[in-house]
């Protein structure tokens, strides 16, 4: 899968999520909009390989994990997203709520509260994190 599949796939789910969450199922919704940022986070990541570079080893390895947290730090966009905070408070409170998904989130139930703040968080215009991340992919 390459940068642009990621960053379609990120589009692709976020609107599935959206989707879901009209037709009032808050659940799948949750679930998916996390990997709406994993995807975007992910493009960020494959931005950084060089067309016939041998893969690093390190760098494969630490790409494969549905962690926000470490797609942050293994995306190198920590620093950036610290910088980007202490200008937005609102980048900072939408980053509070999305880093807080998880895979796991799929075996839980997520309410339609939960799961508006976390769409929210993600797709708000001004300070949600996908478009932020859209700045970086």
């Amino acid at each position: 899968m390459n940068r642009q599949q990621l960053q379609q796939l990120s589009e692709v789910r976020f609107k599935e999520a959206r989707s879901l969450m009209d037709a009032g199922f808050s659940d799948g919704a949750y679930y998916l909009a996390g990997y709406a940022v994993e995807c975007a986070l992910k493009a960020c990541i494959a931005k950084r390989t060089r067309e016939h570079d041998f893969p690093d080893k390190k760098l494969t390895s630490e790409s494969y994990t549905h962690n926000l947290i470490e797609l942050m730090r293994v995306s190198q966009l920590s620093q950036a997203l610290k910088v980007a905070m202490q200008a937005s408070s609102s980048l900072a409170y939408e980053w509070n709520i999305v880093q807080n998904w998880s895979e796991s989130s799929r075996y839980e139930r997520s309410g339609p509260l939960e799961t508006q703040l976390l769409l929210e968080a993600i797709e708000n215009q001004s300070g949600g994190l996908l478009p932020w991340i859209r700045l970086h992919w």
